[in-house]
Parts: structure tokens; sequence; C-alpha cells
């Protein structure tokens, strides 16, 4: 790994390794469709917490690639709905993200006792990121 991917590496955590805005984009055949959505950027990838039967989710399982952006970056990847988040598959992570998200977690938004409430996994591909006029092109 070069000083510059790893520096990289280190601002996309710094950035979005916390409860963080992002555009999430998917495709409903030729037709996009853009929303915001909490996330948390670990190891190479975002996780956020959604609906399986939402639109986003149903997209996603027709054509797993996505394309993101916020705050001075923008990448792509593949998503992949990892089930209900109370699964004990998603136990260690759960547990970091309702910290991570606590700020909003418990207010109603969330319905752990619905299977359909489900973590969404989305690993990069590659992805810009801009910092203090330097732009940094990564690849996973």
């Amino acid at each position: 790994m070069t000083d510059i991917h790893a520096k990289a590496l280190s601002l996309l955590n710094e950035r979005f390794g916390k409860d963080s805005l992002i555009s999430l984009a998917t495709l409903d055949g030729k037709r996009p469709s853009v929303r915001i959505v909490n996330s948390y950027y670990e190891n190479g990838s975002f996780y956020t917490i959604t609906y399986s039967q939402s639109n986003k989710i149903k997209e996603i399982h027709n054509n797993p690639e996505v394309a993101l952006c916020g705050e001075w970056f923008s990448g792509h990847g593949f998503a992949e709905d990892l089930g209900y988040i109370l699964d004990s598959k998603n136990m260690n992570l759960m547990s970091k993200l309702t910290d991570v998200f606590s700020s909003w977690y418990h207010n109603g938004h969330i319905d752990e006792t619905d299977p359909n409430t489900c973590l969404l996994q989305i690993k990069l591909t590659d992805c810009v990121l801009f910092s203090n006029g330097t732009k940094y092109e990564i690849d996973f």
C-alpha cells in the first residue's frame, strides 16, 4: 500500500467512520433513483440500516451495482442485503451501529421486532475523494 493510498483510506475513516449522510443511487431497469441514507464506513464498506421491502432493496436485489456520494466523495460498489438486523451473524456489527447511530436509532424509526428491518453493506469497488485541494482515486 502506498502512502497516498493509506492517506486516502485514513481520510475515508475520518470522514465517514461515524454517522454520515451519503446519497445512494440504484437502478430500476434503466431509470436511476437516489436517496440520502445514514451510513457508517469501515474497511472498504459502507453500512446502513433499511427495510427489505423498500424500493432500494428491491432494486439492489435486481442489480447490486450502486453509486454513492457525499462530502467531496463519490464512488461505486456492490450492495448486499445482509438480512435481519438481529440475526446472529449481524450482532457484532449491529452492536457497533446502534452506538454509531445512537442519536436517532431508538427514536421510533428502527423497528427491531420487524424481521424486514435489514442491514445493507455496500462494498466499494472504486472512489474519488477530495481533501484540501488533493484528489485521491482509490481502487479496492
